[in-house]
């Protein structure tokens, strides 16, 4: 071997490590990723669930036996015997209006009675007196006559005075202002001293036993309006407090509302509303079958509302966001009104990793 052939083998041998080197590097920085791993998501196939179709309105809660409190008379206020929020049973004493101007009137009565019925009896005694004497020859007819008319008209005399009396008993009566039934009393406006009359409210008594909810509907929805209705009296969260119906609808518009009054009545515990409270009632107009998905599948952006829904491509299985319409929430879910079909796999859990493409693996 001459000295050129040694001189190629040396280099040669020098120049292929490095020649093996570059073809490694080469062949690294060419090698693909490998692909993403599908994320594993629960789903939920969508079905359709009955519906209601509702409107909210404001109703007022009103009892069936409530009774606002005016005196019969004129006077001076003397005694407050309740306060607001009392218990009260039949009968029972609230309030006293001075009743000495009027029990002077009774006494005036009353001695007036006792004079004619003196005037009676006397009349009495002298009547049966002269029949005797007259019976006996020792009178005349005439005198026996004047005996029995004086008798008769001191007869009806006295009974006009006797029911004068008890008339004017009756109005000393009403100088004590009863409870008409049991109940709870109201707002007490009035003091001790004030003059009051027979257009001065003094309070109110309530049973909350029977109920009523007071409800408007729009005039335009009078012709949907039917006896047996649903009714919900919801809570502001819109949780539902009674399920009634409607059972009376009124023949008139009000003018002021432009509204329908109908009736529902309210059978909760007396301790859940009062008289006079204002409440959310949601008129079931009628019910019908819509998709539903649960409330942690929803996601919103901008105001518009979003699912992720499981679907089938070229490359597998990917999470797609579908935009939606919401209705009514029913329990835990969401009707939607438009963006689904029954059938539908919707994504429900991992939705704050998920982007529209992004590979899924649905699990159950």
């Amino acid at each position: 071997m001459n000295k050129l052939t040694k001189s190629v083998i040396i280099v040669f041998l020098l120049v292929l490590p490095g020649a093996l080197l570059f073809t490694t590097g080469c062949a690294k920085t060419e090698a693909k990723p490998p692909a993403a791993q599908p994320l594993p998501v629960k789903v939920e196939t969508v079905d359709l669930s009955p519906v209601p179709r509702t409107d909210e309105y404001v109703a007022t809660i009103k009892s069936r036996r409530s009774a606002s409190i005016h005196p019969q008379v004129d006077g001076t206020l003397t005694k407050i015997l309740v306060k607001s929020g009392d218990h009260v049973r039949p009968g029972q004493v609230l309030m006293t209006i001075d009743p000495l101007k009027q029990q002077a009137t009774v006494d005036q009565q009353r001695s007036t009675e006792a004079q004619k019925k003196a005037t009676f009896d006397y009349n009495k005694t002298e009547v049966e007196r002269q029949r005797g004497l007259y019976e006996g020859g020792v009178t005349s007819k005439q005198n026996y006559d004047y005996a029995v008319q004086a008798y008769e008209n001191s007869k009806a005399d006295l009974k006009a005075t006797q029911a004068a009396v008890a008339t004017q008993e009756r109005q000393l009566a009403y100088y004590n202002l009863t409870a008409p039934f049991s109940g709870i009393v109201g707002d007490v406006p009035v003091h001790v001293g004030d003059y009051v009359s027979q257009q001065t409210l003094l309070t109110t008594v309530d049973e909350n036993a029977e109920l009523e909810a007071y409800i408007y509907i729009p005039t335009e929805r009078a012709a949907d309006i039917r006896m047996g209705l649903p009714v919900q009296i919801v809570k502001s969260g819109g949780e539902s407090v009674e399920k009634t119906q409607i059972d009376f609808i009124s023949q008139q518009v009000d003018n002021a509302l432009q509204g329908v009054l109908v009736k529902a009545p309210v059978h909760a515990p007396i301790d859940r509303f009062r008289n006079s409270q204002l409440v959310k009632a949601r008129v079931v107009w009628s019910t019908a079958p819509e998709p539903t998905v649960p409330v942690l599948a929803v996601t919103r952006i901008g105001g518009q509302s979003f699912v992720y829904v499981a679907a089938t491509g070229d490359k597998g299985t990917v999470a797609k966001q579908r935009a939606v319409t919401l209705g009514d929430t029913i329990g835990n879910d969401y009707a939607v009104t438009s963006g689904l079909n029954a059938g539908d796999k919707v994504i429900v859990s991992g939705i704050q990793f998920l982007i529209d493409g992004v590979p899924v693996r649905p699990i159950s």
